[in-house]
């Protein structure tokens, strides 16, 4: 990425969300900046639950030209008609997924710290690749993919690099010159307003 470009905004969902509310919150967030991507991340394995959740978000997000696709369930993406699926097992089962659902399919893969994982991805075919948590979380093993993973990346590599998990203020101004998306989801929707944090991230943006 060029040092001119800011990064974009990748939104994740919350893990487990009301449809009763969180579609309308989920638009006013996308009518609030500019947003490349969203990802239904939903923690349950009901298939019902998880359809009716894409169901909602696709009809918000395709008014708005904003992809969505989905955490791990490759036939369910293909099934609801998303535009792609993000991988959580790093480039296991990329080059698969690929062949499954064709070239036009956005196909991203998190990586965790690995630099090795993230390459093979790309050559496999991701369009994205994902590193993180950025920040200290007491979930996971306490691995984090630190500021020189990112920095290495963008002069070495082509394929774009989202930064996600456990995102601050500091994080994002740190990591915003090397990372070409931020993957920003619970750091918002747990707070009171989604929009104003958000835009408090965005502020942290530079160029």
């Amino acid at each position: 990425m060029a040092d001119t470009e800011q990064p974009q905004i990748y939104l994740i969902t919350p893990p487990d969300i009301e449809l009763s509310r969180f579609p309308d919150q989920l638009a006013a967030v996308l009518d609030s900046a500019d947003v490349s991507c969203v990802r239904l991340a939903l923690a349950t394995r009901d298939e019902d639950r998880i359809s009716r959740a894409a169901d909602a978000l696709r009809d918000i997000t395709f008014e708005r030209d904003v992809a969505l696709v989905i955490s791990e369930h490759v036939l369910l993406a293909e099934r609801l008609g998303l535009d792609g699926v993000h991988l959580t097992d790093g480039a296991r089962s990329v080059r698969k997924v690929r062949k499954d659902l064709g070239d036009d399919a956005v196909i991203g893969a998190f990586c965790g710290a690995s630099s090795h994982d993230g390459m093979t991805a790309g050559e496999h075919g991701v369009d994205y690749v994902s590193f993180g948590p950025v920040g200290n979380t007491p979930l996971g093993d306490g691995t984090l993919a630190e500021k020189d993973l990112f920095q290495w990346w963008s002069q070495m590599i082509e394929v774009p690099v989202v930064a996600e998990g456990a995102l601050d203020t500091n994080i994002i101004a740190q990591l915003s010159p090397f990372t070409d998306f931020f993957g920003i989801g619970e750091e918002i929707w747990k707070t009171d307003d989604p929009v104003a944090q958000l835009a408090e991230f965005r502020a942290a943006f530079t160029a």
